[in-house]
Formats: structure tokens, C-alpha cells, sequence
């Protein structure tokens, strides 16, 4: 067997060709603020990634640049005024912040309506009960892929590695929730025989920052794979997924680079236009 690979590219190509629509329809031009605190060189390649992504689709980026000096009371002031202003119709702070800075308090400032990312604690509350709300980008982009290529969810055993707010948690709500009906676990770094727990899975998603972590024989055969990990090695981006392992044993995979990746930057401009269909032109 050779999994059928996953491609993320034209998931987010789609998507955008969605959103460009969208944005047309609109009648006024969103807008889209983008806050990055300091000098992280990786921090700045997704931030000018956004960017251009939100150009492309006729959002309008709206940048501001902090140094990462700034304290904790001046970049909250920086995010009420863009919460006051008009022309703005969605905030996306780029994390993580520098030491010192509170990136759960900065993220509860937004206001909610104009949350880019889906993480303000408002958001994830409307997630928990199932309700509409601004989701966040990464799991919205698994859950597209899913979609998109036709992977069955109902009734199926989802098992999810990693459990943090950005990724892991919110994909395990999703993957509940009614209508996509999978039976859920989460897995960490103190889940007992990993390999047992994940190789129970016809969904298997990846999401801890491990290089090569997820492989052959933690896949049950036939299982889709998720890979989610970007991992910054000498050998260039990988995944937390042995790519090559893992192939012969799935039925479906998603590459690093070229998943799940691409999809989060897609998510984000779908936040960014149903934000501003919900706000208006101010």
C-alpha cells in the first residue's frame, strides 16, 4: 500500500478562490491588522506570508511592528485602538510574543468579532457549546482537508497527539461535534504506549513539535494521517510524521511542507472575510 498524498496547496488555492469571491461581494474592502512584537526571523516569514495572502484576495494588510521591548501595557493599547477602528475588521497578533509579554492576556483583548486566529477565549467558549463563531485557523484547515478529500469522519476513532489550545483541543471539538461524529482521543507526552493508543485510529492527527515522531507502527493500516508538525531541521522543514514509513501503511497522508501549512494561512483569510461580512463597513 501507498497512501494517497494529502495535497494542502490545492485545498488553500480553493479556499482562496472562495474568499476572493466572498471579498468582491462585499461591497468595501476588509481590512486585516497584523501586530508582530520583536525580531523572530520565523515570526517575520509567516507574518510577510499573511500579508501577501490577504493581498491577493483584496483584503487590505494593515502591519505594525513592535519592538520586543514593548511592555505589556502599550501593546494592549495597540490592540483596543484597532479594535475602535473601522477599517479594521480583523487582529491577528503574531505569537509566540517575546519573554515577558502575556500572550493569553494580549489574546483576550481582541475583540472577539475581529479575532483572526479564533482564540480568544470567547471563540473557543462558542466552540465548546457548537455554536457559530470565528474557529481556530489550524484545525479549520484539518478539518477543510478532510472535507475536501472526502476522508468519512462519522463513526470513526479519531485519535489526536498533541493537546495544546492552538491545535490539539479545538480539532478534538470539532472532530465531536455534530454532524462530523467521530469518537475522539487526545494524546501527550504522558499518554502510557503511545503507539497502542494511536495505532487504534482510522483518523490520526499530529500536532506536538516532534520531529519523526509518528511512525510505522503507531499507524493502523488503512489509517489517514494528519501530519501538522513544522519542524525546522537541518535536512529543511519536516514533519512529526516519518513521511516514508508511514506511506506504505496509510491510506492517506499529508505532506510537509505542502499540508496542513498552507491551509492555516487559508483559514485565516476565511476568518478575516466572514469577520467583515459580520461587522460591515463601520
Amino acid at each position: 500500500m501507498t497512501a494517497r498524498v494529502l495535497d494542502g496547496k490545492a485545498v488553500a488555492a480553493t479556499v482562496r478562490e472562495e474568499v476572493t469571491a466572498r471579498v468582491a461581494a462585499l461591497g468595501f474592502v476588509p481590512g486585516l491588522a497584523t501586530v508582530l512584537v520583536g525580531d523572530d526571523p520565523a515570526s517575520h516569514v509567516y507574518v510577510r506570508n499573511k500579508r501577501r495572502a490577504a493581498e491577493q484576495v483584496g483584503i487590505r494588510s494593515i502591519h505594525h511592528e513592535l519592538p520586543a521591548e514593548v511592555s505589556q501595557a502599550e501593546l494592549e493599547s495597540l490592540i483596543e485602538s484597532l479594535n475602535r477602528d473601522p477599517d479594521v475588521h480583523a487582529i491577528l497578533v503574531q505569537l509566540p510574543l517575546p519573554e515577558g509579554l502575556d500572550s493569553q492576556a494580549v489574546t483576550a483583548r481582541i475583540d472577539p468579532a475581529k479575532d483572526a486566529d479564533g482564540l480568544h477565549p470567547t471563540n473557543l467558549g462558542l466552540l465548546v457549546l457548537d455554536r457559530p463563531g470565528l474557529r481556530p485557523c489550524t484545525p479549520s484547515g484539518v478539518m477543510r482537508i478532510l472535507e475536501h478529500h472526502g476522508i468519512e469522519t462519522r463513526g470513526r476513532r479519531a485519535v489526536i497527539v498533541g493537546r495544546s489550545f492552538l491545535v490539539g483541543r479545538p480539532l478534538a471539538l470539532m472532530l465531536s461535534s455534530r454532524g462530523v461524529d467521530a469518537t475522539v482521543t487526545v494524546a501527550h507526552s504522558r499518554t502510557a504506549d503511545l503507539a497502542t493508543v494511536t495505532a487504534e485510529a482510522d483518523i490520526l492527527v499530529a500536532a506536538v513539535g516532534s520531529p519523526g515522531l509518528i511512525g510505522a507502527d503507531h499507524v493502523k493500516p488503512g489509517a489517514t494521517v494528519i501530519d501538522v508538525g513544522i519542524n525546522r531541521t537541518e535536512a529543511g522543514l519536516v514533519g512529526d510524521v516519518d513521511f516514508e514509513a508511514v506511506r506504505r501503511v496509510a491510506s492517506a497522508i499529508t505532506p510537509v511542507p505542502g499540508g496542513v501549512g498552507p491551509m492555516t494561512v487559508a483559514m485565516l483569510m476565511h476568518n478575516t472575510v466572514s469577520a467583515a461580512e459580520r461587522l460591515g463597513s463601520g
